[in-house]
């Protein structure tokens, strides 16, 4: 019988080797992401290669509990301890009697391509996405093309933490070897851009560093590929490209090769970030509006999802409003964006982080940096003269902000946020003003997103994969409104001394 699951247990001990450590705060809203540690580190692990497997045992468990076949696609990305936690995750699969599809080192969007290409129902990912090195996770799914959401999540975790696996054994496993190749085939199967684009190909270390710039040289761009060394270490900056150190990377690449855009890819190779000719980031909701006024005049009557931390300019957009785009504002987060796009129809799904999702024709759902990134190209291939800089500076003009990230532990911060929530409300009854400005709506699908008189707005919520809360301002007025919001924000944040130290600040 497989031992219960320990929620700590004291590393370097027999204790550590001989059960399975799974700490519950690694279940979070959409994926599973816990801090497994690497040498050096004095922060306790929260993961053994044990609860790997129990981690599999609960998944396969899961699947014949929701009368989805036990059949299941992984890969892992590029960590110098990856592959290990997919053999611990295998084995778990294997004793609850799942038809395991091995593809190797892969991005997340190559695991959910498999999906698709290998006729396969389910999906279980090993990646810690954008964070930094130490932590693991698996991205899951048995629904393609969307992946486990809170109801899921929590499905798993209760199965997980009371050891209550069914393990009729019987599994099988094979490895793909070829899945890296058919992926690449099936994104330049098409016609070559008519532009001939000089694109800097940021991979910030990571995965991605092993496919993108093959696949951006096959579709006619002249590539400069910028830290494509796979390196787990992440040496100059974690592969992010919401991280304003991998941004200015790109910026300053673009400017020394005089290139015409740079794309950056996570850790997993599902998102995107993007650089304009001139070295000037454009943060990814303004890069989503920009492709749907193009998409949209293609597809009159399309509708958009997007994360409440995005740009207010989706609603109120005049060339969107021409041609009859619809938006919906939805929660944060790949997994609930991915399903929101599904259940509406919509043309396509665009969120802050980079998280892109499109729909036929364009794609298959998914959210795929190396699709979001042939959009892009196709946006620049369609607009003949134009620069991607011309296509933003096109945009109604607002002042936007990165999405800062202040410490705030797992077992607390979601607390915060409703005493957040709370205070706001409060002062929205009492007719209390934030940064100077009446609050005319209080927008709550995903945290508060607080809304002044004049449009200017400020977004806290909690991290669904980090020990840490999101804070997102915006003003369609000016920068000093902008960081008037951000302060009247932080002073209520400052309220609750569980709030830590930001990421990176205005």
């Amino acid at each position: 019988m497989f031992p219960k699951p320990r929620p700590s247990i004291a590393p370097n001990t027999a204790a550590f080797e001989s059960l399975p450590l799974v700490k519950p705060t690694g279940f979070r809203e959409y994926d599973a992401r816990w801090w497994f540690g690497h040498p050096g580190s004095d922060t306790p692990p929260e993961l053994n290669l044990m609860g790997v497997q129990a981690l599999g045992m609960g998944l396969g468990t899961l699947l014949g509990r929701l009368g989805v076949g036990r059949e299941v696609v992984t890969g892992h990305d590029f960590r110098g301890y990856s592959a290990a936690i997919k053999s611990a995750l295998v084995a778990g699969l294997l004793a609850a009697g799942c038809k395991v599809h091995d593809i190797g080192l892969a991005l997340s969007p190559m695991a959910y391509f498999a999906q698709f290409a290998l006729d396969v129902p389910a999906v279980a990912m090993v990646t810690a996405s954008h964070n930094d090195n130490g932590w693991t996770g698996v991205k899951m799914g048995a629904e393609r093309p969307v992946t486990f959401g809170p109801d899921e999540m929590a499905a798993l975790r209760d199965i997980v933490l009371a050891g209550d696996f069914d393990l009729p054994g019987g599994g099988s496993y094979a490895f793909v070897d070829d899945l890296p190749a058919r992926y690449a085939a099936d994104l330049t199967a098409r016609p070559g851009l008519r532009r001939r684009l000089k694109v800097v190909a940021a991979c910030g270390n990571g995965t991605a560093g092993a496919f993108a710039p093959a696949i951006l040289a096959a579709l006619g761009c002249d590539v400069i590929p910028l830290d494509a060394e796979l390196d787990h270490t992440f040496p100059r900056y974690n592969p992010n490209p919401e991280d304003m150190a991998m941004l200015g990377a790109m910026a300053e690449a673009v400017r020394a090769h005089g290139a015409d855009l740079a794309l950056g890819f996570d850790g997993d190779g599902d998102r995107c970030g993007v650089v304009d000719e001139t070295g000037h980031e454009i943060f990814a909701d303004k890069i989503g509006a920009m492709l749907a006024r193009d998409l949209s005049s293609l597809h009159p009557n399309a509708i958009f999802v997007v994360d409440v931390k995005s740009t207010g300019i989706f609603a109120t957009d005049p060339v969107l409003a021409a041609a009859g785009a619809r938006t919906d504002y939805w929660k944060t987060g790949h997994s609930h964006i991915k399903r929101r796009v599904q259940d509406l129809g919509a043309l396509a799904g665009f969120e802050k982080s980079g998280h892109f999702f499109f729909n036929a024709p364009i794609g298959r759902g998914y959210d795929d940096g190396l699709v979001t990134a042939i959009a892009i190209l196709d946006m620049l291939d369609r607009s003949p003269g134009a620069t991607l800089g011309d296509l933003y500076a096109a945009l109604p003009k607002t002042w936007g902000s990165p999405t800062m990230s202040p410490h705030c532990a797992d077992e607390v911060k979601y607390d915060v946020v409703e005493r957040v929530l709370a205070r706001f409300r409060a002062m929205q009854a009492a007719g209390e003003p934030v940064a100077g400005g009446a609050i005319v709506d209080l927008v709550t699908v995903n945290g508060v997103r607080v809304v002044t008189a004049d449009g200017t707005w400020g977004l806290v919520r909690a991290s669904s994969n980090k020990p840490e809360l999101v804070v997102v301002v915006e003003s369609p007025v000016s920068e000093a409104r902008l960081r008037a919001m951000f302060a009247g924000m932080d002073a209520i944040l400052r309220e609750n001394p569980e709030v830590g130290a930001y990421n990176q600040t205005l």
